[in-house]
């Protein structure tokens, strides 16, 4: 039925079912757990009315740095699947979440961090641009990586399967370095599966940063993205400096990539689904879908965070293990579609 509403009517009410599965994101987020609140208790307490640290020290943090998380990897997602022009593109499918993961890992050794400090994700509350920085490295290393062996941008088949190769690779390496500190490998083995249970208030003010950083040129660069649909000849031909914008895109987002990586682990599929969900409602222009992609990671990761507390309880899935379930078969559904329309 929203389908066939007026563009823009539909439009504003897409952002509007976004903002509101947001707000209602955070309310369950923060009320449901081994103490559950009402909501009215929720709202009373994070305007400020009643003083009340189960929601301001331990959930809130959560959710707000679960939201951060997720807006980050499905924005980067969005943006790799603009600038390589393949639906396919995600941080997660194309080695960069498991080279960021594999930086961060790297950087805790050489600090001997594997410690109780790593397990207790200390190391990236005090050290949190260092750690993500380095991430930062690692997933646009990876993601050249990847361009490389797959033989360009176009042929996306290539694209995943040397994704996948080379985010093996990395998760191998990965463990590697885990196991050098085997006491504690179940604690670590735990934040690369993505985890949001590490995150507190450090590690939404480390999020916020990057995002600060890299949001701005993303969210200007849609016009880019838009361009580059219609081929770089095209998108030449408007005296873009394509290089350069190209390269500024592929920084921006590989640098959120690192910051969720560094405070979160590997999240998986986020980057996926969520501008594909979304490209249904919006169609293709980027200057809409980058800022509705935030929003609907957010909401996304959040509500998984939250199907991770509660599905066995009082046991604790890994959030990665919530996305990849559902991630995976979205995935295969969209390769027998692609399949069947060649």
């Amino acid at each position: 039925m929203t389908l066939a509403l007026p563009l823009a009517l539909r439009r504003s009410l897409v952002f509007a079912w976004l903002l509101a599965l947001l707000l209602l994101a955070l309310v369950l987020g923060v009320g449901l757990g081994a103490v559950p609140l009402s909501p009215a208790e929720v709202v009373r307490a994070l305007l400020g009315q009643v003083e009340n640290p189960i929601v301001t020290e331990l959930r809130l943090p959560r959710v707000l740095g679960g939201m951060l998380v997720g807006a980050a990897l499905a924005l980067a997602g969005a943006a790799f699947q603009g600038l390589f022009r393949n639906p396919l593109a995600d941080p997660y499918l194309m080695g960069s979440a498991s080279g960021a993961a594999f930086a961060v890992t790297l950087f805790a050794s050489f600090l001997g961090s594997l410690t109780p400090a790593f397990a207790q994700h200390a190391v990236f509350q005090n050290l949190p641009l260092s750690a993500t920085l380095f991430g930062f490295l690692g997933a646009l290393s990876a993601t050249l990586l990847t361009l490389v062996l797959a033989g360009g941008v176009a042929r996306t088949q290539e694209l995943v399967l040397a994704g996948v190769v080379v985010g093996s690779v990395l998760t191998g390496a990965t463990t590697y370095l885990m196991l050098q500190d085997a006491d504690r490998v179940r604690a670590v083995f735990a934040y690369t599966l993505g985890n949001l249970a590490f995150m507190g208030w450090p590690s939404v003010k480390a999020m916020v940063l990057f995002f600060l950083l890299a949001l701005p040129p993303l969210l200007l660069l849609g016009r880019v993205l838009n361009a580059l649909q219609l081929g770089e000849e095209v998108a030449r031909s408007m005296g873009l400096p394509l290089e350069g914008l190209k390269l500024l895109l592929l920084l921006a987002a590989s640098l959120l990539v690192a910051a969720a990586v560094a405070q979160a682990g590997i999240i998986g599929f986020v980057g996926l689904i969520t501008p594909h969900l979304l490209r249904r409602f919006l169609g293709e222009d980027y200057r809409l879908l980058l800022p509705a992609s935030a929003l609907g990671g957010a909401a996304l990761l959040a509500l998984a965070d939250l199907l991770a507390r509660t599905l066995t309880r009082p046991a604790e899935l890994p959030v990665g293990v919530v996305t990849t379930l559902l991630g995976g078969p979205f995935f295969l559904y969209l390769m027998w579609r692609r399949r069947g329309r060649a």
